[in-house]
């Protein structure tokens, strides 16, 4: 199925603002250059575009075979920036929604891999409730992929011969950063960041610290959507009772 592409939109210089605390902030549009549209329910509402004509009739009985197709041509996309980058869902305790984004860097035995802080937000939520929602869109082609499973840690092997393939600077990064904890401000990260580099130049070897590893996402519902003409949107997913049934595919109505 060929990918369906779309002229590059253009973008305006961002603009500064001063923040209470004087500090400059970069926006991602510039608010000045139109000060007359502002962002009203109508305004809100126009937001809209049509569909195209691709269908998605068939898809390998395999899920892992058809995601695999769909990442390839997603990563073939010019206008996709990081094809494997997925929006991660995870409940809290007392069962608040948490999200984020994170980069899909695996999909074998079964499942879907990522890597993170043991000691982040997400970590404690997986550890809380290991039930959790991935989600791939790709609004370029008007596809996404939506993965209901659960989340388990990977092995510590794993995570540290990962861990030895990153650039040096994220290896150095993951010890500096106590991720999701309070910050009192920015120099303090970038000073934990100098100490790291100080205790490991570039070119040594940096270990993969204790707190930090993957885990690997083992889907029992794999949905693929692709967008469609006057909201008709096709939607395939496979479905499974747990990780011993086999895979059942079924077509939903948008």
């Amino acid at each position: 199925m060929a990918p369906i592409l779309h002229p590059k939109v253009g973008c305006s210089r961002p603009s500064l603002r001063q923040d209470d605390a004087g500090t400059k902030v970069t926006l991602d549009t510039d608010m000045s250059e139109k000060p007359d549209q502002s962002l009203t329910r109508d305004a809100i509402r126009a937001m809209r575009r049509s569909y195209g004509d691709t269908g998605l009739e068939t898809l390998p009985a395999d899920p892992f075979a058809a995601f695999a197709q769909w990442l390839q041509e997603a990563a073939a996309n010019e206008y996709i920036v990081e094809a494997n980058a997925m929006v991660l869902s995870t409940v809290t305790a007392d069962s608040q929604i948490n999200t984020r984004t994170v980069l899909l860097k695996d999909i074998s035995d079964g499942g879907f891999t990522f890597f993170t802080n043991y000691q982040s937000r997400k970590a404690h939520g997986i550890e809380l409730n290991p039930n959790v929602s991935l989600l791939f869109p790709w609004y370029a082609m008007e596809r996404q992929v939506s993965i209901s499973g659960f989340a388990e840690k990977i092995s510590r092997e794993e995570s540290e011969d990962y861990f030895a393939t990153r650039p040096w600077s994220s290896q150095i990064g993951a010890w500096a950063s106590a991720q999701s904890a309070p910050l009192a401000s920015r120099e303090e990260l970038e000073q934990r960041f100098e100490g790291a580099k100080e205790k490991w130049p570039e070119g040594t070897t940096v270990p993969c610290p204790p707190h930090w590893g993957g885990y690997r996402v083992t889907p029992v519902s794999i949905e693929f959507w692709q967008g469609r003409y006057s909201r008709l949107h096709d939607r395939l997913r496979y479905e499974r009772a747990n990780t011993n049934s086999d895979w059942e595919v079924h077509r939903y109505y948008p």
